[in-house]
């Protein structure tokens, strides 16, 4: 496969290392060849990286297997979940799941990730999600959902972009792929 063709959530071989691209960007400067600026995770270390590849470079998927788990808690480094078909529990380094930490409410559905060899690596969220408004400024008079919007904090401490007319302890669903509002439960 070619590196044009990944996408988020895509993971890939790379110097021996499984790699997880976090951001994908075709970009054409003004002059010059076009290239794919990606954000990367080393699946493994979870380090992230921000590397320039050229869009025709060669790459090697790596096939991964999903399993449909709920998330029930978190020690004071990993994060629980269970497969609910075996009731078998699985944990995954807080370091892990950086990214995903925000979204993680208890008994929220998810998809583990295994590689081929049955190594866990990750996992997939939902598109969305129910949070509860924690804290947020007060309703304005005559607000409109036109209007720029106010800050609010989530109950994991996500902060999100919200309307004017929002209030604390509403609850909300926030997309997971780029942690917006998208409307009232």
């Amino acid at each position: 496969m070619e590196a044009i063709n990944l996408k988020k959530g895509m993971i890939f071989n790379q110097n021996g290392k499984l790699t997880e691209v976090l951001k994908s960007n075709h970009h054409k400067p003004g002059k010059g060849n076009t290239v794919m600026q990606m954000d990367l995770r080393d699946v493994l270390s979870g380090a992230v990286v921000h590397k320039t590849m050229r869009p025709s470079e060669k790459i090697e998927l790596v096939d991964v297997a999903l399993k449909k788990a709920q998330y029930l808690y978190d020690d004071e480094s990993n994060y629980i979940f269970m497969d609910q078909q075996t009731y078998e529990q699985y944990m995954i380094p807080k370091e892990h799941l950086a990214n995903e930490a925000h979204y993680l409410l208890p008994n929220i559905d998810v998809e583990l990730k295994f590689t081929d060899e049955g190594k866990l690596i990750g996992i997939n969220l939902p598109s969305t999600v129910k949070m509860k408004v924690t804290e947020t400024q007060p309703e304005i008079k005559g607000a409109t959902a036109a209007g720029g919007g106010k800050p609010a904090t989530m109950e994991t401490g996500l902060v999100v972009t919200v309307p004017d007319f929002i209030n604390e302890g509403e609850e909300l669903i926030i997309g997971t792929e780029t942690g917006d509002y998208k409307g009232r439960a």
